[in-house]
């Protein structure tokens, strides 16, 4: 019997449809969204997202509500199980990551504090 794979990460519907609209707005054409996390900020990381033409080598790729999400090897274990979902509030909108693997944040909520996924939890 075949296992079932967990995604890397899920897309709110809120999340997908702002990612699309972003897209079909942009200049050029991108297949998907590319997705990271980086050293900086007062808590020590930051997640990235960015354009994708195409997936780099090693990238999970994922396939969620009509958006293809490309995920930097490097971050894998820190996103595991991450619902990217998109809000808008009275004087913002965002992008927020709802992270299981997140133990921390700054007072802004630019950086977070993340740690990543035991490897035997990953493969299970």
């Amino acid at each position: 019997m075949a296992r079932i794979k967990k995604k890397a990460v899920t897309l709110t519907d809120a999340a997908a449809g702002r990612m699309r609209e972003i897209m079909d707005q942009a200049a050029e054409t991108y297949t998907g969204v590319r997705i990271g996390v980086k050293n900086g900020g007062c808590a020590g990381m930051e997640y990235t997202m960015a354009y994708a033409e195409a997936p780099e080598p090693l990238e999970e790729v994922v396939e969620e509500n009509g958006i293809t999400v490309y995920i930097d090897p490097k971050a894998i274990l820190f996103l595991l199980g991450t619902e990217i979902d998109y809000q808008v509030e009275k004087l913002s909108a965002r992008f927020v990551f709802n992270n299981p693997n997140q133990t921390d944040a700054c007072g802004c909520g630019e950086s977070v504090t993340i740690v990543p996924v035991r490897q035997e939890v990953a493969d299970a």
